[in-house]
C-alpha cells in the first residue's frame, strides 16, 4: 500500500472549501529570515518575490494582507523555553533590523503587522479578531519557515475557524526535507497545498463575481 493511500484510507487529504472573504498573512519574511548575513537566515528570494507577486495583486482587490514578525523583549532571552532550544531565535530582539519586514516583500504602511513570540500567528496576537472583524473565512498563509512559523499558523488558523490555502512558491525553509514533509502533512490535515498562479486566479474570479 502505498504512503497516499494509507492516508487516503484514513480519511485525510479532502479539499478545502473556499469562502468569498479571503486574507493573506506573511508569516516572518523578516531580515532575520531572509538575509543571509545572519546565521537564522536562508536564500528566499524566489519566495519572497512569489508573495510579493500574490500579496501586490491581492492588495489590489481589497483583499486584506497581514505581516507578522518575532519581536523579543530582552528578558524573554532566558524565560521563554523557546529560546531555550531555538537559541539563534533570541537575535530576533524587538527594535532590531532582524526581526523588520523585508522591503522585498512590498510591505505597504497600511498593512497590519503582528508581533508574535512563539511560533504561531495567532499564539498570544489578535490575529484571529482581526480576521474575524473583517468577516475573513479563508486564510492564505505565506512565509518562512515552512516548517515551523509557516505549519504552526495554518494550524491554529484551522481551529480558529479558517478555512487555509497554502501556496507553496510562497513558503520557505532552511532545507528541503522539512519543507516537503511539512507541506505534505499539512496538505493531508490542515489545508490546501497549491501555488500563487493558482489562488491568483481564485481571487481574479472573485473580484469578477463581486464587480
Amino acid at each position: 500500500m502505498t504512503q497516499h493511500q494509507v492516508y487516503q484510507d484514513a480519511g485525510f487529504g479532502a479539499p478545502v472549501p473556499r469562502g468569498t472573504r479571503p486574507a493573506v498573512v506573511v508569516v516572518d519574511f523578516t531580515y532575520g529570515f531572509t538575509d543571509t548575513q545572519y546565521p537564522t537566515a536562508a536564500d528566499m528570494s524566489a519566495e519572497v518575490a512569489a508573495t510579493r507577486r500574490l500579496t501586490d495583486a491581492a492588495r489590489a482587490m481589497g483583499v486584506p494582507v497581514i505581516y507578522t514578525v518575532i519581536a523579543f523583549q530582552p528578558w524573554e532571552r532566558e524565560a521563554l523555553p523557546w529560546l531555550k532550544k531555538a537559541r539563534g531565535m533570541a537575535a530576533m530582539e524587538a527594535g532590531s533590523r532582524l526581526s523588520e519586514v523585508d522591503s522585498a516583500t512590498g510591505i505597504q504602511p497600511s498593512d497590519p503587522v503582528i508581533v508574535k513570540h512563539g511560533a504561531s500567528g495567532f499564539h498570544g496576537t489578535n490575529l484571529a479578531g482581526l480576521l474575524t472583524g473583517a468577516g475573513v473565512d479563508t486564510l492564505i498563509v505565506t512565509g518562512a519557515t515552512t516548517s515551523g512559523c509557516v505549519r504552526a499558523t495554518a494550524v491554529d488558523a484551522v481551529q480558529s475557524g479558517f478555512n487555509v490555502l497554502v501556496p507553496r512558491d510562497c513558503c520557505a525553509d532552511r532545507a528541503a526535507a522539512p519543507h516537503e514533509a511539512n507541506l505534505y502533512d499539512m496538505a493531508q490535515k490542515y489545508a490546501d497545498v497549491t501555488d500563487s498562479a493558482d489562488i491568483l486566479d481564485w481571487l481574479r474570479d472573485l473580484a469578477r463575481a463581486a464587480a
